[in-house]
C-alpha cells in the first residue's frame, strides 16, 4: 500500500484503493512518498488514421504532445517523478519516449500532472501549452481507466478553452498482468469529426527509485500558472 496523499489518491479519494496493488503503487509517486516510477518495455503497436491526419499529428510532435511514427514491437521508456514546480505546487512527469526507428531520432511525449480543485489537470507538452481536465476510474478488475476532458490553451495573454474540432479526445487504461508480472497499457485518441487519430499498446516493467525531484530534462521547458 503506498501514501494516500498522492495527486492520483487525493483526486480518486475512495476508489484508489480498488486499483491493483501494484497500479497503486505505480500512482502513488509524490513528494510525499518519496520515489519515483520508472518503466521500460515495449509498444507492440502503433497505429495512426488515415493519411490525412499525419499533418495534424506531426504538428503536435513540434512540442512533444503527439506522436507520428508508426510501428510493431517499438521499445520504449515513461519516466514519472515528483517535483515542486515554480508556483509551489506538486507535480508529477508523464514522460513518455519512443523509438520507432533504431537509426532515428525517438519520439517523446511529454505531460505534467497537478492537482487544481480536486481533479488531475495534465498539461501537455514542452511548454505547458495546453491543459486537460483528466476524469478518472476504476475498471472491475481493478485497471486505472483516464479519459480527457476539457482543454484549455494558455500562451503569453491568450487563453482560451481549446476547440475540440481542433483536437483529440484520450482515452488511455492501464492495468497490471499478475500472471507475466507486468504492466499493460492501451490508448486511443479520437476526434469526434475525424474519427481515430492515434493509438498504441503495449507492456513494460517498473522500478521504484527513490526522488523527491525531476531530473531537469523530464520538466517543461516553461511552467503555466493557469490551469
Amino acid at each position: 500500500m503506498t501514501a494516500t496523499t498522492s495527486l492520483f489518491a487525493q483526486a480518486m479519494g475512495a476508489d484508489f484503493e480498488r486499483l491493483h496493488p501494484m497500479l497503486q503503487k505505480r500512482f502513488g509517486v509524490g513528494l510525499d512518498a518519496g520515489y519515483a516510477c520508472v518503466g521500460s518495455g515495449t509498444i507492440t503497436r502503433i497505429r495512426r488514421g488515415p493519411w490525412w491526419t499525419v499533418p495534424f499529428l506531426q504538428f503536435g510532435r513540434l512540442r512533444n504532445i503527439l506522436v507520428a511514427e508508426v510501428g510493431e514491437n517499438v521499445p520504449f521508456t515513461v519516466e514519472n517523478y515528483p517535483y515542486r514546480d515554480p508556483f509551489g505546487r506538486e507535480t508529477v512527469t508523464f514522460v513518455r519516449e519512443y523509438r520507432a526507428r533504431p537509426s532515428g531520432r525517438p519520439a517523446r511525449f511529454d505531460a505534467t500532472m497537478i492537482l487544481h480543485d480536486g481533479r488531475i489537470v495534465d498539461y501537455l507538452g514542452t511548454h505547458q501549452h495546453l491543459a486537460v481536465d483528466l476524469d478518472l476510474s476504476v475498471d472491475p478488475d481493478g485497471a486505472l481507466r483516464l479519459r480527457s476532458g476539457v482543454q484549455r490553451f494558455h500562451e503569453g495573454p491568450a487563453s482560451f478553452r481549446f476547440p475540440m474540432i481542433a483536437s483529440g479526445y484520450a482515452e488511455l487504461v492501464e492495468s497490471y498482468d499478475d500472471a507475466a508480472e507486468c504492466f499493460r497499457i492501451r490508448l486511443e485518441v479520437r476526434n469526434r469529426v475525424c474519427g481515430f487519430l492515434f493509438g498504441y499498446e503495449g507492456t513494460f516493467m517498473c522500478e521504484f527509485p527513490p526522488a523527491t525531484d525531476a531530473p531537469t530534462r523530464l520538466k517543461p521547458r516553461r511552467h503555466e500558472r493557469r490551469a
